[in-house]
């Protein structure tokens, strides 16, 4: 099974006329993606052609529901017109958007964030991530469809090139779902989203969680595993190394003082049962050890 996005699922790109839009098209029907519709206002009643089908391209997200029956969205439209591309799926009613886009002011971000959760259902995972891939039926984004297959891994990251790198690690094992929520200061799916998503699908057997410095979602995430996990977790927390107050990587990414330390999200995940790693690889062999035992 998967969580969020699976074989049934019916995708549309927003901003799938541009470079970044296209390409990942291509790379997202070749995995297999349901991909139904493009939308880029003004050149409704287009069409961009992907291994010979045409693929139709609409004004609005709410057109291209009604002809298509979409019910994702991947975002990549450029930075000063996602806070309207995100409003407009989230007036559509679509059950998911995924914003890839890097770049989005800090106060678009929480307007766009605020309008979902107080005028509709739609789950918005990012900005500034490589989206979801729950192997064998669907990828969403820019994550590599061809580096695992599917198995009984959830995987959810800050980050997106430590995603890949976890998937390649655990590739014989396969995984569930993989979700690259982001490492902006304000995201719209959390670590615990996605582990309260993955305590609850029958077919996850147990969890990566993928962290870094900066904030304090990986100790508001330890706390939720030790209160409603049943799983086992394995975490791995990126930035040991990090010098306090220069930011490494995403915006979220910062030290101040004491706060959001490596070291201090792996004491408190650890205090919560999480197995912690102190590099991806040693992170893997841990989860190894867990799932030779289930």
């Amino acid at each position: 099974m998967s969580i969020w996005l699976g074989q049934d699922s019916r995708v549309i790109v927003q901003g799938m006329t541009g470079s970044e839009g296209s390409k990942h098209t291509a790379r997202m029907i070749a995995f297999g993606t349901q991909v139904v519709g493009g939308v880029t206002p003004g050149k409704g009643g287009t069409a961009v052609t992907f291994e010979e089908r045409p693929v139709p391209v609409f004004d609005s997200v709410a057109a291209a529901k009604q002809a298509t029956g979409a019910n994702v969205s991947v975002i990549f439209v450029p930075a000063r017109f996602t806070k309207a591309a995100v409003i407009e799926a989230v007036d559509a009613g679509l059950d998911l958007a995924v914003v890839i886009t890097e770049g989005v002011p800090v106060a678009d971000t929480a307007e766009f964030f605020d309008y979902a959760r107080t005028n509709g259902t739609t789950r918005l995972i990012g900005p500034n991530c490589p989206g979801l891939i729950s192997p064998g039926q669907s990828n969403v984004g820019i994550i590599p469809g061809n580096i695992a297959g599917p198995g009984k891994i959830g995987l959810v990251s800050k980050s997106g090139t430590l995603t890949y790198q976890m998937m390649y690690e655990l590739r014989d094992i396969g995984f569930s779902t993989a979700v690259g929520i982001g490492g902006d200061p304000i995201i719209g799916t959390t670590h615990i989203d996605a582990l309260a998503a993955f305590e609850d699908d029958p077919e996850t057997a147990a969890v990566v969680l993928i962290g870094e410095i900066g904030g304090d979602a990986e100790e508001r995430a330890a706390d939720f595993v030790r209160q409603h996990m049943t799983k086992p977790v394995v975490g791995y927390v990126a930035g040991f190394t990090a010098p306090e107050g220069k930011t490494m990587g995403h915006a979220g990414a910062i030290v101040t003082g004491s706060a959001g330390t490596a070291q201090a999200k792996k004491e408190a995940l650890e205090a919560a049962g999480v197995r912690v790693g102190t590099t991806p690889s040693e992170t893997a062999r841990l989860m190894r050890e867990i799932v030779s035992a289930l």
